[in-house]
């Protein structure tokens, strides 16, 4: 009887990303062992690993009733980062460095301007201007900014040559730790259940739970599972797919790996902003960087410490330049708790010139 259960509590969307998934699940690791040529290989792996990031965040979406929208917010984005963190991983084990810390950095910017962007958009059009809560997005801009001065610094310290630049390993990891020490004390606030958003109960903000609580936390064990193996075979099909296409490695991890691996997840946070609900979209496209610049970029720098190449927190200056002037205006734009169509727009067009950018390296 568990089956005609499930299939009652998943509507086309759901059929979509699963159906979807598996058949690019097969057909990756169908060109991971026959030689189909490089393109279809990554292609067929990037779809992969896209459509499992959207059913991490899916399947973590439909507990939100049970353990709040808190707590759903944070689960959310710590989860939806694990192909992220498998892809970094292996392309580190790989000797990747430059699409590792183009891609920490890319995961940022698509989020804040290209996903954050489209939703001030799409959301500013149909509804005109929008407003959300101004204590909670100066928040969320301040850790942000904290998180992005620990990245920048030790950059700053090996390009100044600074007495810090000899040690530059050990100022890492002390960064490491004190970006995930933070990020733990951020969590009672966030975790916190708040009576109302935007005048509706906080519970409102979820679309009513479908799924049986089995069915979400067995989807979510099978989507982190297969996000590790195909992950593996992404990186793998990256390396000559690089070759093939004339990419730069740092537009590969700026552009290609961070929108493959993120941005499909936070489509929900643009349906969200279209439906006007202004406030949860903007913490749920925003709180993800956080936790990449928070937990994900001091993860790998510990976990590099297990592979042959070993990440810092020092990027390359025009890295460094591209993630300041985005925190920067993000914070600008959504301090006055309130966006319309056209910052949308120039988020959106920011992450078109900064893509261009590195399009040469």
């Amino acid at each position: 009887m568990a089956e005609p259960e499930a299939h009652r509590t998943l509507n086309r969307s759901d059929l979509v990303i699963l159906g979807g998934g598996g058949l690019a699940i097969v057909a990756a690791g169908i060109t991971r062992y026959v030689h189909v040529g490089t393109v279809v290989a990554f292609a067929c792996s990037a779809a992969a690993v896209a459509l499992l990031a959207a059913l991490v965040g899916r399947s973590v979406e439909q507990m939100g009733d049970r353990f709040g929208p808190g707590a759903t917010g944070v689960l959310q984005s710590a989860l939806g980062n694990l192909p992220e963190l498998f892809i970094a991983f292996f392309a580190l084990r790989a000797g990747l460095l430059v699409v590792v810390q183009s891609a920490i950095i890319g995961s940022m910017l698509a989020n804040l301007l290209l996903v954050l962007g489209l939703a001030f958009l799409t959301g500013g059009l149909r509804n005109g201007a929008q407003r959300f809560e101004k204590s909670r997005a100066r928040d969320t801009c301040v850790l942000l900014a904290l998180a992005t001065a620990a990245l920048v610094l030790p950059s700053m310290a090996q390009e100044t040559h600074s007495p810090a630049a000899s040690h530059i390993r050990v100022l890492s990891d002390i960064a490491a730790v004190v970006l995930l020490i933070i990020f733990a004390l951020s969590l009672p606030a966030s975790l916190r259940r708040r009576p109302t958003v935007d005048g509706q109960p906080a519970a409102s903000v979820h679309e009513p739970s479908r799924w049986p609580l089995w069915l979400a936390v067995g989807l979510l064990t099978v989507a982190g599972g297969a996000s590790a193996l195909v992950s593996d075979w992404f990186v793998t099909a990256l390396q000559p797919a690089i070759v093939t296409l004339h990419l730069s490695q740092a537009f590969a991890g700026l552009v290609v790996v961070a929108i493959a691996g993120n941005a499909v997840e936070n489509v929900v946070g643009i349906q969200l902003a279209m439906r006007n609900q202004a406030d949860y979209a903007l913490s749920v496209i925003i709180n993800s960087p956080l936790q990449i610049a928070l937990v994900l970029a001091p993860a790998l720098v510990l976990l590099s410490l297990l592979t042959a190449t070993t990440l810092t927190l020092v990027f390359a200056p025009m890295l460094v330049a591209a993630v300041v002037v985005t925190v920067l205006i993000v914070s600008l734009i959504v301090f006055d708790g309130e966006s319309n169509w056209l910052e949308g727009a120039t988020l959106i067009g920011l992450y078109v010139i900064i893509a261009a950018v590195f399009w040469w390296g």
